[in-house]
């Protein structure tokens, strides 16, 4: 399996809580469905992009990284790569490149979606259509920033910088497995 053909199955399966969440996964239905291309970073009316809200083992603290492009804190993720299984795997391998842990364990389904606009690697500005998972890192997890990244630091869920993980940080707290 591809990973649009994942993405398709995977939020064809997925029912969020949310109406806003339901009405947005409908949305990136369409446009999966619509765009053979849509898991491409080719794609310039937009792509599926994975990301991971990484959480320590307690299930206090997050891991964020500052994005150069963004300059913002936001959760680990990016590109699907050709070489990814699914979305899930796309997820675990942006976290585990962007913070060099290793063990992290990933959600089974999506926490959260969301689509936003960005300047991403095609240097012109296109849309985001984020499918986030929760992942727990191993007990004493050391973090080391990537080249991807301008800065790398746990942050209390409580007490996070800025608005733009907000809703994910929520809906990561209610699907805890640990």
């Amino acid at each position: 399996m591809n990973v649009r053909a994942d993405a398709l199955a995977t939020l064809r399966d997925w029912r969020p809580e949310s109406r806003g969440q339901e009405s947005l996964r409908e949305a990136f239905l369409g446009f999966l469905e619509a765009r053979e291309d849509s898991c491409a970073r080719e794609c310039a009316a937009g792509h599926i992009t994975a990301s991971a809200l990484v959480v320590d083992a307690g299930g206090t603290d997050t891991l964020l990284t500052l994005h150069p492009r963004v300059g913002a804190w936001l959760q680990l993720g990016g590109h699907c790569e050709p070489g990814d299984e699914n979305l899930r795997a796309a997820a675990l391998r942006e976290a585990s490149e962007e913070s060099s842990i290793t063990g992290l364990e990933i959600s089974k389904e999506p926490v959260h979606i969301d689509v936003h606009p960005v300047t991403c690697s095609l240097g012109v500005p296109t849309r985001h259509f984020d499918v986030r998972y929760l992942v727990r890192a191993p007990s004493g997890a050391q973090a080391v920033r990537s080249e991807e990244s301008d800065d790398l630091r746990w942050w209390p869920l409580d007490a996070l910088p800025g608005t733009e993980v907000s809703a994910l940080a929520e809906a990561a707290r209610s699907a805890m497995w640990w």
